[in-house]
Order: C-alpha cells, then sequence, then structure tokens
C-alpha cells in the first residue's frame, strides 16, 4: 500500500481466469500462445531471478486509485496463481523483477520511497514517501497506517494481512536423500519411528529405479527393511525419501559440530558461533535456500534449540557469469565454459583473479578468454619480478609509500568484498616496482601477503622463496603506515573574494610563502588582481590560497 503512487503497470499470471476476459481481440493470439507457453514451465523455472522477463499486453488498462491514472495490464509468468491472488501491481522502481520487466516492455519507472542511505531505485526497505500525493513526506509505517485509512474511505480498498508461504511438497521418489523416520499401516495411517531406533539409515538395493509398479526405489530394498514390527503390528516403511533441502536447510549449524554422534551440535559451539557471520550465494538462493534456512532456523529457534532467530548476519548476491556471447551460460547455446579445461590451459591462480577481476562481486559479467589472458599475464609479470632478484635495501619513499597505500586499498577492499579493485591495486604495485632499480624485500613481502589469498599457489611458492617456512597464509597479514598513504601532492584552489580564480598543484605541508608566490603568478588570477590591493593573503594548509582584496 505505500508505493501505491508508484505503480505503474499490472501484472496477471497466465493462469489467471481475468486474463481470457479482459484481453483484447488485437492480443488474444499472441496472449494464447504465451499462456501455453508457460503452462509448460515448472514454478522454479518460471521465477529464476537470472531468467529474461517475458509477458504480453492484455490491451486493456486498470485505474489507480490514489491518482486515477490508467496503467496497463499485463500477463507474465514470473507471477504465480498459487501465490497470493495471481495478481500484482507492479511499482519498478522498489522490486527488482518489476524493474527488469519494465525495462525489458519500456515501462514507467517512478521512485516514491526515499532511502534514507543513499540510492532510491531498487529501495525496499523503510524511508520517506516521495512523489506520493497528500502523503510525501510521511515514514513508510506511517503511511502504510494512512492510505489504508484512506482508501477505507473511499471505499476503494480495505486492509490485510497477506501470509506468503505457500505448501512445501518435502517428499522425492528417488533413492538418494534422508529416508522419512515413518512407519504405514495397511489403512494409510502413519506412526513415527521410536526415537531409539533413529537415524533411518538408506537400505543397499540392487535397482534404483522405480519398482514395476511404480512405487519409489526404496521399494526395492529386502523386506527386512521394508518391514518392521511394532507394537505387535507389522508395518511398512515409508519409500519416499527427503529432498536436498533436508540437509542443506540446517548444513550450517552441522559445521559447527560435524563428528558429533549424540546430538546434531553441542549447544556450547553453537552458541560461540551463531549465527552466520557472511552468507554468500547467488541470486536464486534469494528465493529458495535462503527462504528455506531462515524457515527452518526459525522453528530451531522457537524450539529453544539454537541461540539466534535469524541464521545469517549479511547476505551477498554473487552476479552470474554469462557466456562470451552476453547470454546465460546453457549446454543448448554452446556457449558453457569447463573449468577444467581453463585449469589446464591457464591454472588455477589466473582462473581465480580473473574471476575476481572481471567486476564488481555482484555484478553480472559475461566471461572472456582475453581478459583471462591478461589476469595469466599479470601473474607471469608477478612471478619474473620476484626471479629478478630481492634487494635487501629500503625503498625508495615513494615506493614505500605506494606499498603502503596499497595494503590499505587491499585491506579494505576485501573487507567490502571489492576483489577486483583490490587486484588493480596490486597491479600498480607490481608496475611500479618493475619501474624501480631494485625490488626492496620490504615490498616484496607485503605483495606476496597481499596476492596470497588471491593466487593461493603462486603465493605459497613465492613465499617459500622468500626464506619463509610455509605457509603464507599463517603469516600475520601486513599493516600500513596512516601517515604513508596521506598524498605528498594536492591540489590547491585560489580564490578571490570567495570565487575561484585558478588552481595549482604542490606539496601538502608547503612552506606559505611559497604558496603564495604560486597563487599569485597564476596569469588568471593577476587578472583579477588587476588595479587592487591585496589587504591579506590566507593560506589553508592542503586546501586553498584565498586572497583579500
Amino acid at each position: 500500500s505505500d508505493t501505491l503512487f508508484g505503480a505503474t503497470y499490472m501484472v496477471l499470471s497466465p493462469e489467471h481466469p481475468l486474463v481470457g476476459e479482459i484481453t483484447t481481440d488485437e492480443h488474444r493470439e499472441a496472449m494464447n500462445q504465451y499462456v501455453e507457453g508457460a503452462a509448460s514451465k515448472s514454478d522454479l523455472e518460471r521465477t529464476d531471478l537470472a531468467k529474461e522477463k517475458t509477458g504480453v499486453f492484455t490491451g486493456t488498462h486498470a485505474v489507480n486509485p490514489v491518482n486515477g491514472e490508467h496503467i496497463p495490464i499485463w500477463v507474465a509468468d514470473y507471477v504465480l496463481i498459487s501465490y497470493g491472488t495471481g495478481a500484482i501491481m507492479a511499482v519498478p522502481a522498489h522490486d527488482t523483477r518489476d524493474l527488469e520487466f519494465a525495462q525489458t516492455f519500456d515501462l514507467p519507472v517512478i521512485e516514491v520511497v526515499e532511502n534514507p542511505d543513499g540510492d532510491n531505485m531498487g529501495f525496499t526497505g523503510n524511508g520517506t514517501a516521495i512523489n506520493s500525493g497528500q502523503f510525501t513526506g510521511q515514514s513508510t509505517p506511517e503511511f502504510k497506517k494512512q492510505i489504508i485509512a484512506w482508501l477505507e474511505e473511499k471505499d476503494a480498498g480495505q486492509g490485510a494481512v497477506n501470509f506468503k508461504l505457500r505448501d512445501w511438497l518435502f517428499s522425492r521418489q528417488r533413492y538418494w536423500g534422508e529416508p522419512f523416520p515413518v512407519l504405514l499401516r495397511e489403512d494409510g495411517s502413519a506412526v513415527g519411528v521410536p526415537e531409539e531406533d533413529l537415524p533411518v539409515l538408506l537400505p543397499e538395493v540392487e535397482n534404483y529405479h522405480p519398482n514395476k509398479d511404480g512405487e519409489p526405489p526404496l521399494s526395492n530394498a529386502d523386506q527386512s527393511w521394508l518391514k518392521v514390527e511394532h507394537e505387535g503390528e507389522l508395518l511398512t516403511r515409508e519409500t519416499n525419501t527427503m529432498p536436498q533441502w533436508a540437509g542443506s536447510c540446517w548444513y550450517y549449524l552441522r559445521y559447527i559440530d560435524p563428528h558429533n554422534d549424540m546430538a546434531p551440535w553441542d549447544k556450547a559451539k553453537e552458541d560461540y558461533w551463531m549465527p552466520v557471520d557472511l552468507y554468500v550465494g547467488g541470486s536464486e538462493h534469494a528465493v529458495l535456500h535462503l527462504l528455506y534456512a531462515r524457515f527452518w532456523h526459525k522453528v530451531l529457534f522457537d524450539a529453544g534449540l539454537v541461540s539466534t532467530s535469524k541464521p545469517f548476519k549479511k547476505l551477498v548476491h554473487q552476479g552470474l557469469i554469462l557466456g562470451e556471447d552476453g547470454v546465460k551460460m546453457s549446454k543448448s547455446r554452446g556457449n558453457v565454459v569447463n573449468p577444467d579445461d581453463v585449469l589446464v590451459i591457464y591454472g588455477a591462480d589466473a582462473f581465480r583473479i580473473f574471476e575476481m577481476f572481471m567486476g564488481p562481486l555482484e555484478e553480472v559479467k559475461p566471461w572472456s578468454i582475453a581478459g583471462l589472458k591478461g589476469t595469466k599475464r599479470f601473474l607471469d609479470r608477478v612471478w619474473k619480478l620476484f626471479q629478478s632478484g630481492i634487494s635487501e635495501d629500503d625503498p625508495s619513499d615513494e615506493l614505500r609509500r605506494k606499498c603502503h597505500k596499497t595494503i590499505k586499498k587491499v585491506t579494505e577492499d576485501i573487507e567490502r568484498m571489492r576483489f577486483n579493485t583490490a587486484i588493480s591495486a596490486m597491479m600498480e604495485l607490481v608496475n611500479d616496482s618493475n619501474k624501480a632499480p631494485t625490488f626492496p624485500r620490504e615490498i616484496a613481502e607485503a605483495l606476496c601477503q597481499m596476492l596470497a589469498p588471491f593466487a593461493p599457489h603462486l603465493g605459497e611458492e613465492l613465499w617459500e622463496q622468500l626464506g619463509h617456512p610455509p605457509s603464507v597464509a599463517m603469516a600475520p597479514w601486513p599493516t600500513f603506515d596512516a601517515s604513508l598513504c596521506v598524498e605528498n601532492t594536492v591540489t590547491y584552489v585560489v580564490q578571490i573574494r570567495g570565487k575561484v580564480r585558478g588552481q595549482f598543484d604542490a606539496a601538502r605541508d608547503g612552506d606559505r610563502a611559497e604558496l603564495e608566490q604560486i597563487a599569485l603568478a597564476i596569469p588568471n588570477v593577476q587578472k583579477h588582481l588587476e588595479g587592487q590591493t591585496i589587504r591579506k593573503v590566507v593560506v589553508v594548509p592542503g586546501k586553498l590560497v584565498s586572497i583579500v582584496i
């Protein structure tokens, strides 16, 4: 409700009963083909965040109740009939999927929530209403209350709570999977396996296919496993297995205590390690694994089995790597890159470096063999630099400053997961080191330590060549001197009566008299001083020279 003023189109699921009613004759043939195509796709395929957005215009418009605008009604398969009502109002400025759709079909995008931390586009949190008529300036929570009351007063809507959870089909008809600890009576009623008989392990079978009657593979197990006597009854084990989610939804908890054969995890270890500091995954994880893992964790928290209400502190989406043709990799397109082939030709370190150097971690990026060759050449230059000989001399002041700036940059960029710019900074340091008359140990050791997380094989080799015992991974991270990271040369602005009349580059801590002379010698400054009497010259170190006339 708080983004109603930003709704610029509506979307119905292909199965929605209104589709046939409101589609105009002009668009009916295209609509029928689209609906038929959507019927052949699974919900997972339709909601894949990396999928190109598709849709068909119905030819009909709806009226936005808050501003009377006529907005087009589209049909698109990323909206599911099983989710909510199967119809959405699209606010592209504040929803990623809606924005992708709007950009694909050139639909309007209107920002209606101001992000207190910066960019409004794509912002989905609480902020301040903008471009929202009489509600502009209100906080998101307050706006929600008032807009609902306003809509109810106008008889144009009604407040409601929508639950987004859907039924979860949790059984699979395959061998590999956790067996359900369930026993079945002949009438189909179920009994839980007694706790002392847990866990239920997979039986050995000769045939991993369904049996002749179409029953799951576990039905091929020996009768001694299939039939269980329980309280005087002969019961049959459930032969469906759990999906992969049964393990992946809580694997992070098992990692805490993987060898515990008495409990899933030790309480003291869970108290110490949880929650997970950083979760890195593809965008599809936000829909499936992340949702399911959070759901499981909430249940475990309510049961008092974990100490945190949420499993993950921070989530970072890694961008998809496309084929060289700029399209999502697919066997049918023939644009899939085989990592094994890359490793054989270029090596693991060049491969790692290139993937991190391609661009920001969260962005979608195309694969490039030319770029991979470039990172291989960079590592070759590093190797040659170290083989040129290590000097025990002190580095020049300039090179030492460059090294400390690089340590600062790489350290900060790793924390922010800006690996591409960290690698770029190391490339600059290598270039500057190659220009120096010698390669001092002070620089070599810092460079090796910084490079090791990005190119671990090369890092270990160079660390040993420097005379250190393995492993560089155990060595302290290099530190930087903040005073050496400050630029020596800065740009000074020259002002006359508060207006900028020139600028020049000079030492940050330059002599005041020299800075004043440089400023007064600038032709444009002299032009504005003609016929004027200089009353005072104020020099602000590292910033400006102000001339008072």
